[in-house]
């Protein structure tokens, strides 16, 4: 399970961080797919280049309150200080270098980490020859780009790439299932990682952002069965950034994402649902994980009038792009159905490592496709030859057809849902590719 490197996109407001981002992430990388239902906000895209898989973050997309301009900026160089392994300072060849552009220098060159210097809106030759005097800011070598026009963001990529720590692998044990708590804060994510190692490893308050470091802690269930839960509540530092920027509730889930085989969404039954629950988990969605959603604080809940079902129905309302996940309504105060959950973990690690023989595969697809014929387009009939799994964790399919462009996204869902229904993958993504058969 190799950790993806996350790069943090800073600079004063007005030199086109946005537009920087926007950019990289619709035209130079292969960015992930959003899915339907999932709402997005645009600080974080994951990408790939020169084949390496990473995460990009525009700090511009934070909200800082009402805090002064500088403070602003302070705010956002410490986030990405603390939570990068590279750093992209933009600034704008048409203002030259500001004071706002010194202050930010300053702060970057206490990181150890390494920092790129980009001079955007350098949109013609002679802007890209005027950027000499951002040495001053003793960041290296500047690297002139067009956010606007999409010059030079290669060169951009390619140094950034050229800066990525070391490929690292954390899973020497095949058998170890990982999994973690993520969600909003204060929704009970520490409690529920205490009530389920019945010992007080991790602090709990009640106060939200209580949690400075992300915990790992193994145990056992009765049967022998290893486990990793991985609390991802936690801040490395500076606790008072996070909790004026909500948003970085999101950051602090991804690492810890990465790392797990299952996380669990945690969400808060007093309070209800938000957009932000969407958010965290469309994250965890979109790294095709292994998903279950935990309803805590249940005991908590006035059941009268049907609340379970109405809650559930929500939940399946609310996370439309996630259907395949089981619920569980829990409570980490009195422990209510906690003991269910590491069978669950290991009923999905299962299924997201299960593989199916090519001929019991291609049985079901035939079976699928007499049921619902395949669709046509401009007199063009969609011909599915054959399917083949490539891939586990999670399980991935190729399906071989005559043309890609024939196969529309309602009939690769129905594909979908006949393989679930087959096969059982409760609780984790599958991937289904489309390639031409040659």
């Amino acid at each position: 399970m190799t950790t993806i490197p996350t790069v943090a996109i800073v600079g004063r407001p007005n030199v086109g961080k946005s537009t920087v981002f926007n950019r990289l992430v619709g035209e130079r990388i292969s960015i992930v797919e959003d899915m339907p239902g999932v709402t997005r906000d645009r600080i974080y895209a994951t990408g790939k280049w020169l084949g390496r898989d990473y995460r990009l973050i525009d700090t511009g997309g934070i909200e800082m309150n009402d805090e002064p301009l500088m403070k602003q900026i302070r705010y956002q160089a410490e986030i990405a200080m603390d939570e990068a392994d590279v750093i992209v300072m933009i600034t704008s060849v048409r203002e030259g270098v500001l004071r706002e552009d010194e202050a930010i220098a300053r702060l970057l060159h206490r990181s150890d980490k390494p920092v790129i210097l980009a001079v955007n809106k350098a949109d013609n030759p002679e802007q890209r020859q005027e950027i000499y005097e951002f040495y001053s800011l003793g960041l290296g070598d500047p690297i002139p780009i067009s956010g606007s026009h999409g010059q030079g963001l290669g060169d951009l990529l390619d140094e950034i790439v050229a800066n990525f720590p070391e490929f690292t692998d954390n899973d020497p044990d095949d058998d170890l299932i990982r999994f973690s708590f993520i969600g909003r804060p204060n929704v009970g994510k520490s409690s529920l990682v205490n009530a389920i190692l019945a010992e007080d490893r991790v602090i709990v308050s009640n106060m939200e952002g209580t949690t400075r470091d992300a915990i790992d802690t193994n145990f056992v269930d009765q049967e022998g069965q290893e486990f990793t839960v991985i609390d991802t509540a936690g801040i490395r530092k500076r606790g008072k950034v996070y909790e004026n920027t909500e948003k970085y509730s999101v950051m602090r889930a991804m690492s810890a994402i990465d790392r797990s085989d299952i996380v669990c969404l945690v969400l808060d039954a007093e309070t209800g649902i938000r957009e932000q629950d969407k958010h965290i988990a469309g994250y965890a969605a979109d790294a095709n994980k292994g998903i279950i959603i935990l309803v805590n604080k249940w005991d908590a809940v006035d059941k009268g009038n049907n609340k379970f079902e109405e809650f559930t129905q929500d939940i399946r309302e609310a996370f439309k792009f996630i259907p395949y996940a089981p619920i569980l309504f829990v409570s980490a105060h009195t422990h209510q159905r906690l003991n269910r959950l590491p069978e669950l973990l290991k009923t999905i690690y299962k299924n997201r490592h299960h593989r199916i023989q090519s001929s019991t595969l291609n049985n079901v697809l035939m079976d699928a496709i007499a049921m619902n014929p395949t669709p046509t387009d401009k007199g063009r009939r969609l011909n599915i030859f054959y399917m083949t799994q490539v891939a586990v964790a999670p399980p991935t399919f190729i399906i071989f057809v005559n043309d890609p462009d024939l196969m529309h996204f309602s009939y690769l869902r129905f594909i979908e849902n006949q393989l679930r229904e087959a096969f059982f993958f409760e609780g984790t993504a599958i991937k289904l590719l489309v390639r031409e058969r040659q």
